[in-house]
């Protein structure tokens, strides 16, 4: 069992085990022949993924005795937009109170472990034919999702509802039936799960399966990089995957990152929590959540050690360093390239080549990347007006790094760096070879306007 999903259940306890999968053309026949995720409003019109803001979220909030007021405003100073309910918040009452304070400072809220929800995405099968063991029919599973979104819908911070966390292949149709479901009765509301990680040709399949048979309206994944040994160099590989599936599907991609210590895993420090935002945002990333927010007691197992709040409720210097990103970049950076398409993403100076990366070839509009190790990202309007923007990421989360950047002046009328101060792009002047010296994990955001 993986940690995320002890977490879970160990908050949970045991449950049936489903008998057979749905399939596809099963669900497809029981709700009439039609697809109700087709038919549902787009991700740009669902909570989170849709708007102006970035999403910046949180994984293992407050337990439900320091489920306070002021520990919901210290989330909110902390620049988080949303969170997603455990950590004993498993119920009703307790997701009804975190609805409650969230409501109250602004937060947006995914329900998790409601087991109306739960029990069905789990250990059930949707479908019509009551012949197959432990099935629920769509039209049941549908009361279901209804009765529990009824519960909390009087709260403005109610975003979604969180269905399942890592599921395996055999649960993929039967996730697709209430993520369907979902979109169809409740299409106000964000149907959200997370997959786990992986690396070649099979994860790939796995991740193309989960796209096509689920049809989500974001795809999620987590994979932690800082391990004991060093960098896990093959996180490349996993951004790369799921980057070219969100793409080819139209969705857009988030992730989480690294903020605790676990089994194998080190405390992050905090250009090691830049360096993960920013790798993820240069790889066309859309919602960045932590794991975790609170530190998971012992009890729980995988040896957890400090997050951004401790298990007894005290601030680590974790806390104030996601402060000053999430508030100081992350935010105002994320609303820039929220609507951008990524166009492409290279390893500029960067030997040996990480498994599954693309090397920097000099395109349109950058000639050539020269000094230190980076990664290029490269974004483009949805209604491509011919101007572009250059992330460049410091390749390395331990050391800065300069890096030199020539731009093709046949093809940039102006450059201007993006200030997240003021949100604006102060200074437009003609191009020339761009000179970038980055803290470790940073990164820069530059606008390419055409001639």
């Amino acid at each position: 069992m993986n940690r995320r999903a002890l977490l879970q259940a160990a908050g949970m306890g045991a449950g049936v085990l489903a008998a057979g999968a749905a399939t596809v053309g099963r669900v497809v026949a029981a709700t009439g022949g039609s697809d109700p995720a087709r038919a549902a409003a787009s991700s740009a019109d669902l909570p989170l993924t849709g708007g102006p803001d970035f999403p910046v979220g949180l994984y293992w909030p407050p337990h439900p005795y320091e489920t306070t007021l002021a520990r919901y405003q210290e989330i909110t100073d902390a620049g988080f937009t949303f969170l997603i309910t455990g950590n004993y918040q498993l119920d009703e009452a307790s997701a009804n109170q975190a609805l409650d304070l969230a409501d109250r400072v602004g937060l947006k809220v995914l329900v998790a472990g409601d087991p109306r929800v739960s029990v069905v995405a789990q250990h059930m099968t949707v479908t019509d034919d009551r012949s197959v063991p432990a099935s629920i029919t769509t039209a049941d599973a549908t009361d279901w999702i209804r009765s529990a979104s009824g519960t909390y819908a009087r709260h403005a911070s109610f975003a979604g509802l969180s269905l399942y966390d890592e599921p395996g292949t055999d649960r993929f149709a039967d996730l697709g039936a209430l993520t369907g479901i979902v979109r169809s009765a409740t299409p106000g509301l964000l149907p959200y799960a997370n997959i786990n990680r992986g690396n070649g040709a099979r994860y790939t399949r796995f991740v193309r399966s989960y796209l096509d048979t689920v049809r989500p309206a974001l795809i999620s994944f987590d994979r932690y990089p800082f391990l004991t040994g060093g960098l896990d160099t093959d996180y490349f590989e996993t951004w790369a995957i799921v980057r070219a599936a969100a793409l080819d599907a139209g969705v857009p991609a988030w992730t989480y990152i690294q903020s605790t210590g676990f089994d194998g895993h080190v405390t992050p420090s905090a250009s090691q929590l830049a360096w993960q935002v920013n790798v993820s945002l240069a790889y066309g990333c859309k919602g960045i959540q932590y794991f975790t927010y609170w530190t998971p007691d012992p009890a729980r197992g995988e040896g957890y050690t400090q997050a951004l709040i401790t298990t007894d409720g005290r601030r680590t210097p974790l806390y104030d360093a996601a402060t000053t990103l999430n508030t100081g970049w992350l935010q105002p950076v994320g609303r820039q390239l929220k609507p951008l398409v990524s166009e492409s993403v290279q390893h500029a100076n960067d030997d040996p080549l990480p498994t599954g990366t693309t090397p920097f070839t000099p395109g349109d509009q950058i000639t050539a990347v020269t000094g230190d190790a980076a990664i290029l990202g490269l974004f483009r309007a949805a209604d491509d007006d011919g101007t572009r923007h250059l992330l460049v990421v410091n390749r390395e989360p331990g050391k800065s790094a300069t890096v030199r950047i020539g731009l093709d002046r046949s093809a940039v009328r102006t450059v201007s760096r993006f200030d997240p101060s003021s949100a604006t792009y102060p200074r437009a002047s003609r191009p020339s070879d761009l000179d970038v010296t980055l803290d470790a994990g940073a990164a820069a955001l530059y606008r390419l306007s055409p001639r």
